[in-house]
């Protein structure tokens, strides 16, 4: 008999609600939970990951696209993002409660070789890291199983990753499919821009080429300017302002009075250009802002999935 999706949500959010922690995690390996009852925006950076929605809803800014996803739909993330994130009416009463569950390559991989070579797209280039959708009955019907594994957890360790590998060949052979197959392929375009994400992440408060950057993802430099662009929805040098400006916050909330040599620590030489682009991106000079998040530090202390 298939699944009925509406019982098959109340039983996660159910679920969701009961077990989830401050800090996400939980006794299983890559699955994380989210109860968020109230939220300013915030911005962070993401990982690869499949979020599912189970009560709520949140929208998410990347560059200039906007995405959002709610109860009963599913975000899917296949790089590290700097994103801004804002929960949709959540509150007290009500709160937004949603779940995640890792995406890893060394996962993917293996399933990419079941099936026929035909089912999988060509496509390896430029496809966008991220994507949202509705979840399908057979979806919700194998996360509400891993979700159980909570209550028994002898049975977890063997039987969490086949319920895990599941999930995968659900979204694999869904709508989207070609967007986590990028995860799994080492040579796709999403494997070779994501060489220079993570550089750029290590190293954001150095110089940056581009040159340099084609050539760690081994593209020329315009093939490479133009699949950043495609998978981030922002140039390299937007994305590294991005890293900088959201690192800069980070460090400014336990450093209060030390604007100038926070904005010179993150890759700022000029004190006025880095006050101009933090107020841009978040709508206070430094000092201001980093006040304003020491007065909220409770409601930051909770953790959000993307």
């Amino acid at each position: 008999m298939r699944p009925d999706p509406d019982l098959l949500l109340a039983e996660i959010r159910d679920r969701v609600a009961a077990r989830a922690r401050p800090d996400l995690v939980t006794p299983i390996d890559g699955l994380l939970l989210s109860k968020v009852e109230t939220a300013p925006p915030d911005y962070s950076l993401t990982e690869p990951l499949l979020v599912v929605m189970a009560q709520g809803g949140k929208r998410l800014l990347l560059g200039d696209q906007v995405f959002e996803y709610r109860a009963g739909q599913f975000l899917v993330v296949t790089a590290e993002l700097p994103v801004t994130g804002h929960f949709v009416g959540a509150s007290p009463r009500v709160p937004a409660l949603g779940l995640g569950l890792a995406l890893r390559p060394a996962a993917i991989a293996p399933l990419l070789l079941e099936g026929p070579a035909a089912r999988w797209s060509r496509t390896t280039v430029g496809m966008p890291a991220i994507a949202t959708g509705d979840a399908g009955p057979e979806l919700l019907d194998a996360v509400a199983r891993l979700l159980r594994l909570l209550d028994h957890p002898a049975d977890a360790p063997v039987l969490a990753p086949l319920i895990e590998r599941e999930i995968l060949w659900r979204l694999l052979t869904g709508p989207h499919g070609d967007v986590i197959r990028q995860i799994g392929l080492a040579d796709s375009g999403l494997s070779h821009v994501n060489r220079a994400i993570r550089w750029i992440r290590d190293n954001y408060a150095e110089p940056m080429r581009i040159s340099d950057l084609a050539r760690l993802a081994g593209m020329s430099p315009s093939a490479f300017h133009r699949h950043f662009r495609a998978i981030t929805a922002m140039s390299p040098l937007q994305f590294q302002k991005r890293i900088r400006l959201q690192e800069a916050r980070s460090l400014l909330v336990g450093r209060p009075g030390d604007v100038a040599s926070v904005g010179h620590l993150v890759g700022y030489d000029s004190p006025s250009q880095f006050n101009r682009e933090y107020r841009r991106l978040f709508g206070a000079p430094p000092g201001q802002d980093a006040a304003r998040l020491r007065e909220e530090t409770a409601a930051y202390e909770v953790r959000h999935l993307p």
